[in-house]
């Protein structure tokens, strides 16, 4: 006898995935703004210092981009805990993991930003006396800000999707409700079924919003 789509299961334990899309989303949240905090200190620091401080920030985005954020996972949750003297939650632990890996990538994303911005608004501001520090805060900065903002808003929906991997240490994001229920009724094809159309339809609606954003601020220049 063939399989039979059944949904029944999936809507009683719905608490499960409702939970853990909410979950995901504030995981996402709240390492992206981590990782715009380490990222843009990263980058200022990278087009403003020396030869060794550059090779430092290179030395970390390199290794970031070239380790699967799944190893980084382990390594943080179960290598580092055991080297230091640290006790930390599955969520903690996803969430450091999580800003790290958004930070190496956003170091790149605002240093070419930084970079990207006119000599002559650069020029304009020393004009006028400002310092280094009043043209990179009224001046670079939100220049930089508004060439970035698509692919901060990239960054954001990729990281979205990378909460995902949190399941593997048990934080009860949304990968890790459809586990759990498909565990429990061994309805696979419907959960992960509902699970696909949650997160497709919460990334779009996140790219929508991030558009938004993003012409409000083009439309501000």
């Amino acid at each position: 006898m063939g399989y039979t789509l059944n949904f029944n299961l999936i809507w009683r334990h719905f608490d499960k995935l409702w939970g853990g899309l909410l979950l995901s989303l504030e995981l996402a949240v709240i390492s992206i703004a981590i990782g715009v905090v380490i990222g843009l200190v990263l980058a200022v620091w990278y087009v403003s210092a020396g030869r060794a401080v550059r090779a430092t920030i290179a030395a970390y985005v390199e290794f970031i981009r070239n380790v699967p954020l799944i190893l980084l996972v382990y390594l943080v949750f179960y290598g580092l805990p055991t080297v230091v003297d640290l006790a930390y939650s599955a969520q903690t632990s996803f969430i450091l993991t999580l800003s790290v890996y958004s930070g190496a990538y956003l170091v790149e994303v605002f240093r070419s930003g930084l970079e990207a911005v006119p000599r002559g608004q650069l020029d304009a501001g020393k004009a006028i006396g400002l310092t280094p520090w009043q043209r990179l805060l009224h001046v670079r900065l939100p220049t930089m800000l508004r060439i970035t903002l698509p692919a901060l808003s990239n960054t954001f929906i990729s990281l979205f999707k990378d909460t995902s991997i949190a399941s593997v240490i048990s934080v009860p994001e949304l990968t890790y409700g459809a586990q759990w229920i498909n565990f429990n009724t061994f309805r696979i094809v419907e959960v992960y079924l509902v699970t696909t159309a949650m997160y497709l339809l919460t990334g779009y609606a996140l790219l929508f919003a991030l558009r938004l954003v993003e012409r409000r601020f083009r439309a501000a220049r």
